[in-house]
């Protein structure tokens, strides 16, 4: 089997899993996500664009019901051993083979917890499932479930979140000879997204954002490329990814001699990601990560240019997006634990000036201070226009 870490690994993940299942009275948990498939058996599959569902019941035993597609997929690179499959048809409803399968089970009358909220679950699912298991068992949301348990990474884990940092840094060095007046977006991108593959990791769980001029404002990819000139802005996101687990790093690039409003903006990004340092620790929750912040943005008059949250956690993720559930917003209680992997961002888009400016990398948390995953410091990158 294609596995990314020991048996061992995965015996304890289901441990851990089966442990909260019975603690929450649940007999038996459908999982729909893809990166909680991955995170329990391995199971490495963009199949879950068509229905499935991996049954876990709280003795630890596991089926799933997939499509033809991908069982070779899930015998190649999971420890699922039942895999039953439901079959391509007109009019077919799958949810009525997920009956059947719980049925044999035994689960008919039990508490079963349902992942709800994932790409991996669309509304029309949903709507059939719970059409056909409304009266077959108690269903219950459990869509955090097991994205809370992956929240503290395994040693295994932050070692691939290690290499994926690592990789991240490598796109940066790649990107930054490119960005000169009359560099090509589409270079620069190649570059970086070439040099994650060159050091052997793998697609991101979303596209790298790229936006120069006045797409540099932008938070999201967009299509189109643009030819830099010798005075300008590039925002850059990107994410090292190995074994699907992602280190994303945020920076925004000027050409040319930078901006009064540059540097002040700058400034506030630097000083803001500084003092979350000093909370992101136990002790804190997310939601103290963005009221500093909310303040520190706020008092230099940069409420309306900031945004309603500032960072999020990053583990094993499948698109279209590499964001777990879990982000730094107002009121947030999640705790800070030692063992997670957060990226914090600083993201102010000044559309009175037109000028945008963004910091931030990926940090591992510890029992006091966390620990910046990158090579790359977090000063100002401001290159000239035609380099000598």
């Amino acid at each position: 089997m294609a596995l990314h870490f020991e048996r061992s690994e995965y015996d304890a993940r289901l441990a851990r899993l089966t442990e909260k299942m019975r603690a929450d009275k649940l007999d038996a948990m459908l999982l729909f996500a893809q990166e909680s498939m991955y995170w329990l058996t391995g199971y490495d599959t963009f199949g879950y664009c068509f229905f499935q569902c991996l049954v876990v019941k709280a003795d630890g035993t596991m089926s799933l019901i997939t499509r033809s597609a991908d069982l070779r997929q899930a015998r190649h690179t999971s420890t699922i051993e039942k895999i039953v499959i439901w079959v391509d048809r007109a009019n077919a409803d799958p949810t009525l083979d997920l009956k059947n399968l719980l049925s044999e089970l035994d689960l008919l009358g039990t508490r079963i917890g349902v992942e709800y909220d994932t790409h991996g679950m669309t509304g029309r699912v949903a709507r059939l499932l719970d059409n056909q298991l409304n009266s077959f068992a108690q269903l219950i949301d459990a869509s955090t479930l097991v994205s809370d348990l992956r929240l503290i990474k395994s040693d295994a884990e932050i070692a691939q979140v290690e290499r994926a940092a690592a990789l991240a840094d490598d796109a940066l060095d790649a990107a930054l000879p490119l960005i000169r007046a009359s560099g090509s977006e589409a270079d620069i991108l190649a570059a970086m997204q070439g040099a994650i593959f060159a050091g052997g990791g793998d697609y991101p769980a979303n596209e790298f954002i790229i936006g120069s001029g006045e797409d540099a404002l932008l938070c999201r990819y967009k299509a189109g490329r643009r030819t830099l000139s010798a005075s300008d802005q590039l925002t850059l996101e990107w994410a090292g990814v190995s074994a699907h687990y992602h280190a994303a790093m945020m920076r925004t690039v000027l050409i040319g001699e930078p901006s009064a409003r540059h540097r002040e903006l700058y400034t506030a990004c630097r000083e803001t990601i500084l003092a979350i340092e000093d909370v992101l620790r136990p002790g804190h929750t997310f939601g103290d990560v963005f009221d500093t912040h909310a303040r520190i943005m706020d008092e230099r008059g940069l409420a309306r240019h900031r945004l309603n949250a500032c960072g999020y956690s990053l583990g094993a993720r499948f698109a279209p997006s590499w964001m777990e559930q879990q982000m730094f917003y107002q009121g947030n209680q999640q705790e800070i634990l030692p063992g997670m992997t957060l990226f914090v961002h600083m993201i102010i888009m000044d559309s009175d000036s037109g000028a945008a400016m963004s910091l931030g990398h990926t940090y591992l948390t510890t029992d006091e201070a966390p620990r910046p995953l990158s090579r790359h410091p977090l000063d100002l990158i401001a290159l000239p226009a035609f380099p000598a």
